[in-house]
């Protein structure tokens, strides 16, 4: 981060007149770019409509974050460029993927160095003390974040705000982790690619993860941003616990995607929010789906962070692509391949929803993203899952476990994609299991964005929300959470108990010799 942050707009005048006589609340934004801006976006723009003002603090070099919108009023903070570096290492793991290699060394650094950025952002960011004072001054009623980065939830704590999480990931892995009692005999860890149902050797394996994540998180990610807390809190802080202080988690997920866990009366699910009903396709493009007849369509989307694959992979699907009596959109950005079939549609940009919602549409070919699986849920599209990274394979394995999904692996991408999507198309087991769980997920007395509104209403209007949250995470020491002092102090007096028994049956039995003898 270089110089002092830039206010876009009149900011400094909305903060004092506007806010001061608006009815709606003044919120703080501290987002993530990339996907998990996407949808967050969806509540802000619901938000917005409510009459609440928003401030949205950014990067210099955000791909999807305008500095001028009039959603929203930014603060924009000068960090190094990474996106560029970051797509060409996206790009790197997809070629190591295709060739069977893992980068997991590579894939840590990457993180540790987005965590380092942000972490020197933040301190800066407070030392501007003219910063520091229009934050103050502005009288904002809660910061919304996502706690993936943990910029946000330092800020709160900082400015002494109410905090409301939009989560599914903290920096530690899955954030029910940070909240909520997570028994590792049926909660698989992120990355360990189980379902709810081990045995031995997989509850082993889980386990091993996750001392190893854990042992990761400790000593190298969380250092980041407790040298931040030193600087500016008396004593420091824990930013496990500065979550667990956290008034709401909104979890984008839900017991429709995911496993039955353990959750706490503070986690709210709103799994889906940004789903919704299908709206008519441009005419170009409905003439194109209508032409399909009676075999119907296949959509594929690789997602935000992938807008081609390589060369080789594109010739080869291209190729089985213009075998298939169905028409395809395929959303890719780069050269045409050779191979493409006058039934392939390829386009910069699809309107995903749209098309998913759309009765033609047969089967949704993604990378496993959870937007796009939750769309895929909501409108009740099979899917064919080709994991490249992040959170996308266990994603998969969710569905895959409900019958939903087919996983295919980028490395037998040549072998299986024509066999593998052909299964998908034609087993009719995919359509009436996602159809299944997309019953489920509408079946709700309220949506899910609603129950996000009004948590995000609730926590303004009572300033918190203290009455939803343990302080035995951040209050208890561990002995006393798990109750080790406990069964030791049981256990004590059982052993005292029990001893005592054993002195006094000797005392008798050695008195009845003696009388014995004497006798």
């Amino acid at each position: 981060m270089t110089g002092v942050p830039r206010v876009s707009g009149a900011f400094l005048l909305l903060s004092l007149c506007l806010f001061s006589s608006c009815d709606g609340g003044n919120i703080l934004v501290v987002p993530i770019d990339g996907s998990h801006w996407i949808n967050m976006k969806v509540l802000l723009e619901e938000l917005h409509q409510r009459g609440h003002n928003l401030t949205v603090i950014r990067e210099t070099h955000s791909i999807y974050m305008a500095e001028t919108s009039p959603l929203y009023t930014s603060i924009t903070i000068d960090l190094p460029t990474q996106w560029d570096d970051f797509f060409d290492f996206m790009r790197e793991i997809i070629r190591g993927h295709r060739q069977g290699r893992e980068m997991h060394p590579e894939f840590f650094n990457m993180l540790l160095g987005f965590h380092s950025f942000w972490a020197k952002a933040l301190s800066q960011l407070l030392d501007d003390k003219a910063t520091v004072q229009m934050f103050k001054d502005s009288h904002y009623d809660l910061v919304f974040t996502d706690p993936a980065c943990l910029t946000g939830v330092v800020l709160a704590k900082y400015l002494d705000l109410p905090l409301v999480l939009n989560v599914r990931w903290i920096p530690a892995g899955d954030g029910h982790v940070a909240i909520a009692p997570s028994p590792l005999s049926y909660v698989p860890v992120p990355g360990s690619f189980l379902t709810d149902k081990m045995d031995f050797f997989q509850r082993v394996k889980n386990v091993l993860l996750y001392v190893i994540s854990s042992f990761q998180h400790k000593v190298y990610i969380e250092p980041i941003f407790t040298t931040v807390c030193e600087k500016y809190f008396k004593g420091g802080c824990d930013t496990t616990s500065l979550l667990q202080e956290a008034d709401i988690w909104l979890f984008r997920s839900d017991f429709v995607f995911d496993f039955p866990r353990p959750t706490m009366p503070n986690v709210i699910y709103i799994g889906g929010f940004q789903c919704k009903p299908a709206n008519p396709l441009p005419a170009d493009l409905e003439d194109f789906v209508q032409s399909a007849g009676e075999d119907g369509v296949i959509v594929m989307s690789m997602g935000s962070l992938v807008n081609e694959m390589p060369p080789e992979d594109t010739e080869e699907i291209a190729a089985i692509f213009a075998k298939l009596p169905q028409k395809v959109i395929w959303r890719h950005k780069g050269s045409r391949p050779s191979t493409l079939g006058n039934n392939t549609l390829m386009l910069d940009w699809m309107p995903q929803t749209d098309l998913l919602g759309h009765p033609q549409t047969k089967v949704f070919i993604s990378h496993g993203g959870t937007n796009g699986l939750q769309e895929a849920i909501y409108h009740g599209v099979p899917v064919l899952g080709i994991p490249l990274f992040f959170d996308q394979r266990d994603n998969l394995l969710r569905l895959q476990d409900r019958g939903a999904v087919k996983i295919l692996e980028l490395l037998h991408l040549s072998q299986d994609f024509e066999e593998s999507l052909k299964e998908v198309l034609h087993q009719d087991s995919y359509r009436r299991n996602m159809q299944r769980l997309s019953r489920l997920h509408r079946d709700q007395p309220t949506t899910p964005k609603d129950r996000a509104i009004f948590w995000v209403e609730y926590v303004m209007r009572h300033k918190g929300a203290p009455h939803l949250r343990t302080e035995a995470y951040y209050k208890m020491a561990w002995y006393s959470y798990y109750g080790l002092d406990v069964f030791l102090l049981l256990g004590a007096a059982a052993t005292i108990l029990l001893l005592s028994a054993v002195v006094l049956f000797r005392f008798i039995c050695c008195k009845k010799r003696r009388k014995s003898k004497q006798q």
